[in-house]
């Protein structure tokens, strides 16, 4: 079984400040909008560039612009979080987290990837400073920075999971994420989904998923049981 998870609200809890903050410096600094802050987004499950895109509309860059720097504006956000970032993160890990990857990385019939809106750097310098980074390898999942669109990204972590260019196979893969998004996501690519309520949408709104969890602790049966 392929798992991709999400980070934000999934992995980590409380963990996005600086990285908003990070952001919004980059969208002054690249496309010199005055107050990013002040035309706020909804970014559960987003990605990053999908949430750039929607401030710098309602600022009034055209999306020729905003096309044409686009690859300057993911650099300077990554940069910019990682000046941000705190030195540590573990206290971010939600709860159950770390003895869920514990337990999965213990499991030859399991592989760990990410499906996550952050650019990859960003995901990455996350989870090393949560202190569970090592639990997802390099070169495996999908990121903010391979697709503006969430739904584009699980087809993108299966084909890095694949073998000879055929990717992971669908009845072999789950999505596990916090948000209607995470749930949208997996089913654009045809996946099964696994909803953890640890996020900023309570259980009753995930429903549309093959299981919700309350909290990481039960996830793995969950799992299990797909």
């Amino acid at each position: 079984m392929l798992l991709l998870f999400d980070i934000d609200g999934t992995l980590l809890l409380r963990a996005y400040v600086e990285h908003r903050h990070a952001l919004h410096a980059a969208l002054v600094d690249v496309y010199g909008i005055e107050d990013p802050a002040a035309l706020p987004v909804t970014a559960a499950g987003r990605t990053d560039a999908e949430i750039a895109r929607e401030i710098l509309l309602a600022s009034g860059v055209s999306a020729t612009r905003i096309d044409e720097r686009l690859d300057d504006f993911r650099a300077a956000c990554c940069d910019e979080y990682a000046h941000r970032c705190p030195a540590d993160l573990s206290a971010h890990v939600a709860p159950g987290v770390a003895e869920l990857l514990e337990a999965i990385d213990g499991r030859d019939d399991v592989r760990l990837s990410l499906v996550t809106g952050n650019l990859e750097p960003i995901a990455r310098l996350k989870l090393g400073r949560a202190g569970i980074g090592a639990h997802f390898p390099p070169d495996q999942g999908a990121f903010g920075s391979d697709h503006e669109s969430r739904a584009a990204l699980p087809r993108i972590a299966r084909l890095r999971a694949g073998h000879d260019g055929a990717a992971y196979p669908r009845e072999r893969t789950v999505v596990i994420g916090d948000t209607p998004r995470d749930i949208a996501c997996a089913r654009a690519d045809g996946l099964r989904c696994v909803a953890v309520a640890t996020g900023p949408f309570a259980a009753e709104e995930l429903t549309g998923a093959d299981a919700v969890a309350r909290g990481a602790g039960e996830l793995l049966g969950l799992i299990d049981a797909l």
